[in-house]
């Protein structure tokens, strides 16, 4: 029985399950309190795994300043999946996120490739950083982040300001 404040789209939706240990085909090789990581079923690379929240966020479009936190979350386990299996280089590595249309599952997942060199070359357009179809950590951080630095340096002046009229009367 369907409770009536469940978001349907949860409970259909395959990372949800995997996140609540709910699907039994799929191993989980790192998780925690907000993030589970396992390797996708379709790799692009000789090791290609992804990092999802346990919370259902839609896709890279929905993250604003305040999931800036959860995206290096996200970074710093595929980073850690990466050491655990032998990849030292991390200059041959690739972090991103597929953009809306090009989204297989609608809940925000992290791809981590490695070695990028690798990735298989009928993939290699999917993956391509900073394109149509797929955006980097990096650039995601810096958005989210330029936005937040923004308000909080406005609020900040703002402030300032307000302090320094009050002072000055």
């Amino acid at each position: 029985m369907t409770e009536l404040n469940s978001d349907p789209s949860t409970e259909t939706c395959i990372f949800c399950l995997i996140s609540k240990g709910q699907d039994k085909n799929t191993e989980v090789i790192k998780e925690n309190k907000e993030l589970v990581c396992f390797r996708d079923i379709v790799p692009a690379a000789p090791h290609h795994y992804l990092v999802v929240p346990k919370e259902h966020i839609r896709d890279c479009l929905s993250l604003h300043a305040g999931h800036v936190d959860l995206v290096k979350m996200m970074a710093k386990m595929g980073m850690a999946v990466l050491h655990d299996q032998g990849i030292s280089d991390v200059k041959d590595i690739s972090l991103g996120f597929h953009q809306p249309p090009y989204t297989s599952v609608a809940h925000l997942h992290l791809h981590v490739l490695a070695p990028a060199s690798q990735i298989y070359e009928d993939m290699e357009y999917k993956f391509i950083p900073n394109s149509y179809r797929f955006v980097t950590v990096n650039a995601i951080a810096m958005t989210t982040l330029y936005a937040f630095v923004w308000e909080e340096h406005y609020l900040e002046v703002f402030s300032t300001n307000e302090i320094t009229k009050r002072t000055n009367e």
